[in-house]
């Protein structure tokens, strides 16, 4: 019987911290830190790996050059593991997340991101549970022999999200994450319980490649009553922008002022992709639903349906880097490439 072959990368972040006896504040140290920690990892009856950034990143420090180094670390041992588990700081987990679920093309093997909210030393840690189910969930295979989630995804306080449905909503308790507009992949207690029909699988005639290139000339722009003439204007100038993310009220509404409408009109005209998105924690924006959707789309805005500022952002980094054309990537924009959106049939 295969026994599955696991790779642990770690970024760094609070599961691997430990707290500076001079000033208090926590400092990353090494993957054998946390080894020694976790002796539970030599009970797994499979091979499990690690490989290291060097020093660890704060997670706030998280750019995209980090996640190309990321994808590349994956695509240079994608057929010598079976699973990978990537430790990682809360903060800008869920733009990661996002960020590599449209970088991997054609992915059929789990990649599982994790951390804590409390360092691995510490004895109330989350961080034990959450690394050690995250290395299972890696490792499951169906009855077929097959890998049981195949996508990028968020393990969490005993969830399994997908990663690009996402967002950090709490930074004190330990179920920091929640995927408003789709139901968790699992659930893990006594057993760890899947819902299969939920999972993304990747085309089977499609072959694992990355997307190296992002362009990061993209901006979130949240409205709120009384922004000024001049922010919008000088913003949906700006001439190396290239995609903005709206987040607009409720379903999508969106101030009916002539001098926002123009705005609008003119960045779009220029070559600028603009996606609408709700401010609201969950749902899902209709832009044919009211008056003011209507406008926003006749000014040349696309609707981001129900998808996160994080997947939201990461995805047209991801489309623009792959050279497409504004109006490409507005099409592809309400289009679902690795399940960060719901389309209504």
């Amino acid at each position: 019987m295969h026994k599955p072959h696991i790779l642990i990368i770690y970024t760094g972040g609070t599961i691997g911290m430990v707290k500076n006896a001079d000033t208090g504040a926590l400092e990353p140290l090494d993957f054998n830190h946390l080894r020694h920690h976790l002796p539970e990892l030599r009970l797994f009856d499979f091979t499990i790996d690690n490989y290291q950034f060097t020093p660890p990143l704060d997670s706030s420090d998280m750019t995209p050059e980090l996640w190309v180094s990321l994808a590349d670390i994956i695509a240079e041992r994608y057929d010598r593991y079976d699973g990978f588990v990537i430790l990682h700081g809360t903060d800008t987990m869920s733009f990661t997340a996002s960020a590599l679920s449209f970088m991997l093309e054609g992915l059929n093997k789990p990649v599982i991101l994790t951390g804590s909210q409390l360092p691995i030393g510490v004895m109330r840690t989350d961080g034990r549970e959450n690394l050690i189910t995250a290395i299972e969930i890696a490792a499951a295979l169906t009855a077929d022999g097959q890998p049981r989630v195949p996508e990028v995804c968020i393990f969490f306080a005993s969830h399994l999200y997908r990663g690009n449905r996402t967002t950090k909503e709490n930074a004190e308790k330990f179920n920091a994450f929640a995927s408003y507009n789709y139901p968790p992949l699992a659930r893990a207690g006594i057993n760890i319980n899947y819902q299969d029909q939920l999972i993304h699988r990747s085309s089977g005639n499609t072959q694992f490649s990355i997307n190296r290139t992002l362009d990061n000339r993209v901006l979130a722009l949240t409205l709120f009553p009384g922004i000024r003439p001049e922010l919008i204007e000088n913003v949906f100038r700006m001439p190396d922008i290239r995609g903005i993310v709206l987040r607009t009220f409720g379903s999508g509404n969106a101030p009916t002022a002539p001098w926002f409408v123009d705005a609008l009109q003119q960045a779009s005209l220029s070559g600028k992709v603009i996606v609408n998105i709700t401010q609201c924690q969950s749902g899902s924006v209709e832009m044919g639903l009211y008056r003011t959707g209507v406008m926003l789309s006749r000014a040349g805005v696309v609707s981001g349906h129900d998808m996160t500022v994080e997947s939201a952002v990461t995805k047209l980094m991801v489309l623009f880097g792959k050279g497409l054309s504004a109006e490409e990537v507005r099409i592809q924009m309400e289009r679902s490439i690795a399940g960060e959106l719901t389309i209504e049939q």
